[in-house]
């Protein structure tokens, strides 16, 4: 039996001792740090750490909990430990435009990104040819204001069933209700362009090409009651300029659309992403 990947995922607060503690209790049952971030944030005293402990052959994660919980217990911690070797399930909703989507499924298959997609969720059928092919559950719930609110109760079973422990949306088109946004709060990460809230609505790309915007970028982040306000995971931007058409400003939106969503899902699933208030701490590898 090969060793074991575990990673422990920390916040208290600040004072001395912290990591000596943490890292003598793994010591003393022979693990090794394969990897170890750490942040201090001044403004609320909080300490944030996260550690991959290679753990010798026989040392459960049960095992590891035990030994630190005498530690958990002493710093007052929240923490969090995982086994790696757990796949993670993700279901990815998506409407009609799915380059974030054949993006996220590609870095799966290829397998930069270790993630198993439980099922694909839609209010149109413009993806299910894909989601045959992929051999992946493929939902077609249409939404309007008589039955919203009975689809997300059918998108809540969903996640139990499957045991799902993320829900994408790659440029899914539909609000979640706030109760929704509420009772999956920090499983659920969206992706939109960055122009918000300047150009709302149809065609924001359009928008900004007309009014001669210079910089466009995409956002990913935690889906919470305040519309696209959530705590933010990962963003990037791209230098645009008047030779450009209405339509490479699309093309290129969905390029870092795609990138910045795969990036977001990613540190999330190895457990990278750390919230405090309406931010996070991100340790990128």
């Amino acid at each position: 039996m090969a060793d074991s990947l575990y990673v422990l995922t920390l916040s208290c607060a600040d004072k001395p001792g912290i990591v000596a503690a943490v890292t003598t209790e793994l010591a003393d049952f022979g693990a090794n740090i394969a990897e170890s971030d750490q942040f201090w944030d001044r403004v609320t005293n909080q300490f944030f750490l996260r550690i991959a402990i290679l753990a010798p052959e026989g040392v459960t994660l049960e095992s590891v909990q035990r030994a630190l919980d005498p530690v958990i217990s002493r710093f007052d911690m929240k923490a969090k430990l995982v086994d790696t070797a757990k796949r993670p399930k993700v279901i990815v909703m998506v409407s009609k435009f799915d380059h974030a989507m054949l993006h996220l499924l590609y870095q799966i298959r290829v397998g930069w990104m270790d993630a198993e997609v439980v099922a694909i969720v839609s209010n149109h059928t413009d993806s299910q040819r894909t989601a045959e092919h992929e051999g992946i559950p493929y939902h077609h719930w249409p939404v309007n204001k008589e039955n919203k609110a009975e689809q997300e109760e059918k998108l809540l079973k969903l996640v139990k069933e499957t045991g799902a422990d993320l829900v994408v949306l790659a440029r899914y088109m539909q609000v979640l209700s706030d109760s929704l946004s509420k009772r999956l709060f920090g499983k659920i990460i969206n992706i939109h362009h960055s122009f918000l809230p300047s150009f709302k609505g149809a065609k924001p790309y359009h928008q900004a090409h007309a009014r001669g915007v210079k910089m466009i970028g995409a956002t990913a982040h935690y889906v919470t009651p305040d519309l696209d306000e959530g705590p933010i995971i990962e963003q990037d931007a791209e230098r645009v300029s008047h030779a450009l058409s209405a339509d490479d400003f699309v093309a290129r939106g969905r390029d870092i659309e795609s990138r910045v969503l795969a990036r977001a899902v990613k540190y999330h699933l190895e457990n990278r992403v750390m919230m405090v208030g309406n931010k996070t701490i991100v340790f990128t590898p």
